[in-house]
């Protein structure tokens, strides 16, 4: 079983920014694909950003292009979220997720960001 922590959420200024972290334990390799998703109070959790294991061609959302980076960090099981020039709308318990292709169905529990106008 894979295991998800995640890391690095809190308040910041609009214009700010923030890291998340993701600290993965367990059978890893049964999960390849990593990912970012956000749930904003009333919405439906979305999609934010995804990368595969060999990190090539990350998605993300139309709405975080530009702005936030996906990456990892295979060796330390750890995958982090760059999240700069941060706006209101950001505002979200932000999930980290693993699963094979496009199919995530492994979570952690979530860490709270919130962007202040």
């Amino acid at each position: 079983q894979v295991q998800l922590v995640e890391s690095g959420g809190g308040l910041v200024q609009a214009g700010g920014s923030l890291r998340l972290s993701c600290a993965a334990s367990g059978r890893t390799f049964s999960r390849p694909a990593m990912g970012w998703f956000r749930q904003a109070p009333g919405k439906e959790r979305e999609s934010v950003a995804a990368i595969s294991m060999s990190g090539g061609t990350p998605y993300y959302a139309d709405s975080v292009k530009g702005r936030f980076t996906i990456s990892r960090d295979n060796a330390k099981k750890t995958v982090y979220l760059q999240m700069n020039i941060l706006k209101p709308e950001d505002t979200a318990v932000y999930y980290c997720a693993a699963g094979v292709g496009g199919t995530f169905d492994l979570w952690g529990q979530g860490t709270q960001v919130t962007v202040s106008a």
